[in-house]
């Protein structure tokens, strides 16, 4: 959890943003492990692009799931992964599953996890995509995250080219 940004990699690769990545555990006296998640341009936080919310279930052979949930009113929640605890009034009634979008983590060592979606699961009608896959790994103090978009052909049409972006932690 905390604030990460992705500046090292934009300086370095101008075909990459200076994107935010909010990340704070809501919920904490409910049964479960949640998260709330805003990633917005560095200069423009007040207009995320994307807000999840994430819980986090032991799966099958060890690995930890991260369930993928969109807000059915994302623009309340602007911000406030300042104010964790303005999500302690709302309860799962305003979340729908991203159903087959769900990131399936393994442990690598003792500090760092990695995995991904599976398959063609995580539907997507983002710029022409019938599918979307993530790629994530998690190492203290940097988050590893690649998401991409497909059409029904199986060519990218969103999400980066190179790599994942690689997010250094601030807060």
């Amino acid at each position: 959890t905390g604030s990460f940004y992705s500046e090292a990699q934009a300086a370095k690769d101008s075909s990459y943003f200076n994107i935010s990545l909010h990340m704070v555990p809501i919920w904490e006296d409910k049964p479960g492990d949640w998260l709330y998640v805003e990633q917005a341009l560095a200069r423009m936080q007040n207009k995320p692009y994307r807000q999840r919310v994430y819980k986090l279930e032991k799966a099958d052979g060890g690995q930890i799931v991260s369930k993928v949930y969109k807000l059915r009113k994302e623009e309340v929640c602007v911000g406030k992964w300042k104010e964790p605890k303005f999500f302690d009034a709302m309860d799962k009634s305003f979340l729908e599953e991203r159903e087959g979008c769900g990131v399936f983590l393994k442990k690598i060592n003792d500090q760092e996890f990695s995995g991904s979606t599976i398959d063609k699961n995580c539907g997507s009608t983002l710029r022409g995509a019938s599918y979307a896959t993530s790629i994530v790994t998690i190492r203290p103090g940097q988050i590893e995250s690649w998401d991409q978009g497909f059409d029904e052909k199986g060519e990218q049409v969103w999400g980066a080219t190179k790599g994942g972006y690689i997010f250094d932690k601030k807060e």
